[in-house]
């Protein structure tokens, strides 16, 4: 759902990435999974900082954020 460039699609290798947040989640503290996106590893691993990516942190975000969007309508359906 966080669809960067290189997406995989999951499947298998999809993981719910949390979306970090001051005052909700900090060090020792996940988000809760309210907050989560379907994430394929690779994108995981660039939104995660684990790593390096072309993105600025903004853009990283912005697409976590948007993929959190995306993964909360697709379970209200």
């Amino acid at each position: 759902m966080v669809r960067l460039p290189g997406c995989d699609g999951g499947g298998e290798t999809t993981v719910l990435a949390h979306y970090s947040l001051a005052g909700i989640s900090g060090r020792g503290y996940k988000s809760p999974d309210a907050l989560g996106a379907w994430c394929c590893f690779p994108c995981h691993q660039k939104v995660d900082g684990a790593e390096k990516s072309e993105y600025t942190r903004d853009q990283l975000r912005l697409a976590l954020a948007e993929g959190v969007f995306r993964t909360q309508v697709e379970m209200s359906r």
